[in-house]
Parts: structure tokens; sequence; C-alpha cells
């Protein structure tokens, strides 16, 4: 880029800011409206995390610079990536820019192809019908809580096969909320606290120990042979006489191939990644997958429940496609109005509220001096909210992603980022979307929230802070 020709505008600095601490206590207490109250004050404003400065983006067009335009200075980094980094190590969405994220984004680029989601689309479909059609009726459910299991085990199934231990299962559950509560603390909290042998430090320190633990359980159980030792301490499937693994039947190979899930194309290239590497990828993935599906599913029902015209209308349009027949995966391009509502949910509660880039040299952004190596924050909820582009934003109206209206939206909506670094896992996530909340809508006539409305909680993502529902199997109440 060439020098700018005039002088720098001074960087506004958003009030509020306390001695050591900056604006961290806003961050804790109340950061969805902080971070949305900084557009008012210009379209960069400096606020402090403890004492060091960081360079808020507030316009749309100037945060699509960062991650496209002049992506090659503004590197992954800063205080949000610094934390990930600590139980995500250098997977694909944390690694440093460079010919390492390049190598390994080309390697794990295959398993999201929509060919290889397709294998596994009617396995998805399968959990997730078990799972939904176990919920028992007339029973208030956690829908965040419960949204994140589903996510969570359609994953498994998807990315390591049908056959993974439940303990697996039910020991990622109860980690990933603790994990991810941890990491923020360490995002908006100065440095020094994070590295004080404080309880909650040891604890999260802990957790991603035994989060990676598990990971590496996972990989082995997924490449053992069947008749050896898996990572659960059992063996494969014996036959009569006593055989196991290939044995007892020749194909058996075949069915444990027909098993395997989307992380089968990685584990053949192991040896180009090495176990570490492997290790981070599956934690990248795993982080990835649940708590923003979760939540946005979370969310999807609770304005399905509190406007019945949308409701009817998904109903609808599901038993047009579907008639009185389960799901298919070949349904889902079939049911754009569904997608519609999922967007809608994902631009009004973020997912993300705050995400970091660094500055690679010194910069001129907006006609305001960004110095070298300072953190620059983009937030999806602060730009999916500006009334610029999203008309009365506060509004759940799935209908602004119809196709003439949403060209509007373009460059404003970055739930999944931009430009090189963009989420590698976005086809999946929309897929998982779809049929969860598909699936949800054909197995239950009606729902009905039995708590409060919700308020937008900011952790890693923007979640409910309680949400409950009842599920009848009958559609008059």
């Amino acid at each position: 880029m060439s020098a700018p020709t005039a002088a720098p505008i001074p960087t506004p600095t958003a009030p509020g800011r306390l001695p050591l601490i900056g604006h961290g206590l806003r961050l804790v207490r109340d950061p969805l409206p902080f971070i949305a109250s900084l557009r008012e004050h210009g379209s960069v404003v400096r606020i402090r995390i403890g004492p060091t400065p960081a360079y808020v983006v507030t316009d749309p067009a100037l945060a699509r610079r960062v991650l496209v335009t002049d992506a090659a200075h503004f590197p992954k980094g800063g205080k949000y990536y610094d934390a990930l980094r600590v139980f995500l190590g250098d997977g694909v969405a944390t690694v440093a820019d460079g010919d390492t994220h390049l190598r390994n984004r080309r390697l794990m680029q295959p398993m999201f192809s929509k060919a290889h989601i397709a294998e596994r689309g009617n396995a998805m479909i399968e959990q997730v019908r078990t799972m939904v059609s176990g919920w028992p009726a007339h029973e208030p459910r956690d829908m965040f809580a419960g949204m994140n299991e589903i996510t969570l085990a359609t994953f498994l199934v998807a990315v390591f096969g049908a056959d993974l231990p439940a303990h697996l299962e039910g020991e990622f559950t109860a980690l990933m909320p603790e994990i991810m509560r941890g990491t923020i603390r360490q995002v908006i909290l100065p440095p020094w606290i994070s590295r004080l042998p404080l309880p909650a430090n040891r604890a999260h320190t802990d957790r991603v120990a035994r989060l990676r633990a598990l990971i590496d359980q996972a990989i082995d159980h997924h490449t053992a042979p069947r008749g050896s030792a898996w990572a659960d301490g059992t063996s494969g499937p014996a036959s009569e006489d006593g055989a196991t693994g290939t044995e007892a039947c020749p194909h058996t190979s075949e069915a444990r191939r027909q098993q395997g899930g989307l992380f089968k194309t990685l584990i053949g290239v192991e040896d180009q990644l090495g176990r570490r590497q492997l290790q981070d990828e599956a934690i990248t993935l795993l982080a990835g997958a649940i708590e923003t599906t979760g939540t946005t599913l979370a969310w999807a029902l609770y304005e399905i429940a509190r406007n019945p015209a949308i409701e009817r209308r998904l109903r609808e349009e599901l038993a047009s496609v579907c008639e009185d027949r389960p799901l298919r995966y070949h349904d889902l391009d079939q049911l754009p109005y569904g997608r519609r509502v999922l967007q809608e949910a994902i631009r009004k509660y973020g997912v993300s509220w705050m995400v970091t880039r660094t500055t690679a040299r010194d910069i001129v952004l907006g006609g305001h001096l960004i110095p070298e190596g300072a953190d620059v924050v983009w937030s999806p909820y602060l730009h999916q909210h500006d009334p610029a582009y999203y008309p009365d934003p506060d509004t759940f109206d799935p209908d602004r992603w119809e196709t003439d209206r949403a060209a509007a939206t373009r460059g404003s909506f970055l739930a999944f980022g931009d430009g090189r670094r963009k989420c590698i896992g976005e086809n999946f996530a929309w897929v998982e979307l779809q049929i969860i909340l598909a699936t949800i809508l054909q197995l239950w006539p009606r729902f009905e929230m039995t708590s409060r409305p919700p308020r937008a909680q900011a952790v890693i993502t923007v979640k409910p802070d309680a949400l409950t529902m009842e599920f009848h199997s009958d559609s008059v109440g």
C-alpha cells in the first residue's frame, strides 16, 4: 500500500476506561451493549484490554479490508487467538498465516467438500432422529445444553464415525462449556492474571489437558483395526469360533471403512501433519462445530416459538418437500426458507462477538494510524446489527435474506469470517443446522417456551442465558 497523502485522523478512545484494567470491566459486565456503543464514536475506536490498546473496527467495509483486501497486513493474532491457542493449539483456525496454514488448509479442505459431507448426510440424519425422537414429551428442556449435546453427537458421527465409545461423547459435552468460559476469561483479563497460579487458571489448564487426551483416544479408536485393543480397552467383534477382526469376517475392513467419518481424510495424511497437529485440527473442528452450531439452533428455536407465522411457513415448506416420510439428505436444497431462518438467527445473535487480528506494520485504516503489532478487533455481532445494512436490526426477519434484499448486505455478514481465513467448515455447519432444525420440526408438531425470554450472554459465542422449552406430540395445545 502506498503511504497516505493526508495526516492520519486522531483515533477516538471509548469512554469508561479504568486504571490498570482499562475497559475490561465493561467487557465483563456488559460486553454486547459496550461493543455496540462503539459505532457512535467512529469507524475505528481505541479501547484498552487491561493496559493493552486495541482498535475496534466498527465499519463493515473496513472490516472487509482487514479480512480480505489488505489481509496480508492484518495476520491472525491478538489476545483472542492467544487465548484460543491454549486449547486449540496450532489448528487451522489459529495457526499463524504462512506456508504451514496454507498446507494444513489444503490437506483439510477435501473433508469439507460437498461430496464428502453428502457421504455422511444420512448418518447424521439418523443420529439426530434417534436423539430427538427420544425426548420425553411435556418436560422442560434446557435448549442451549440440549442443542450443544445434539450438535456434538452429530459432529462425532460425521467426523469420527458411528462407533465412538459413549464415554468420550459424555466427557466432551462436560468439558467444552467450561473450556469456553475459561478462554473468554483469558481474552478480557490482563495477561498477568492468566499467568497467576489461581484455582481458575489451574482448572482451565487441567481441562485443556484432559480434552487433548480425549481427542487422542478418539483418534486411536478411529485408526485401530478391528480385533486390536482400542482406546476404550475393548477389542473388535469376535466370531463364534473366537476369531476377531478380519479373521472373523473378510468384509470387516470394508464395513469399518463405511463406518468411518470425515476425519479419515486427515488420518491418511497423518505422516505429513504429525500426531500433535492431528490433535490440534480435531480440537479445532470440535470447538467450531459444537458451540456455534448449538447456539444458533437454540436462538432459532426461541425465535420460531415466539413467531407463529414463521413456524407455520417452516412446517408448510417441510411438508411440501417430505410429505409423510422422514427427511433425506437431498431434501436440504429444497428448504430455502428454513435456511433463511437459520441465517437470520446467525445474523441477529452473532454468533461471535469479538475476534482479533494484529498489524504487521504501521498502517492507516479508515484514516486512522494503527501501529505495528497492535490488536485490531472486528465483531460479527456489531457489524450484523448495523442499521445501515440491516434496517431494524433487532427484528427477526428471515425474509431479509431473499435474493433481492440480501444483495444490500453483501460484505457485512461476517459470521464465518471472510477471505483466505474464512471458516473451513461453513458447508458442514449449514448441513448440520438444517438437518437438526428440520428433524425437530418433523418429529414434534408443537413446542413452546417454559422460561422467561432469554438474555444474550457473550462468552465465546453469544448464548442465551436461560432457555427452556416443552415439546408436544399433538399440534393443538
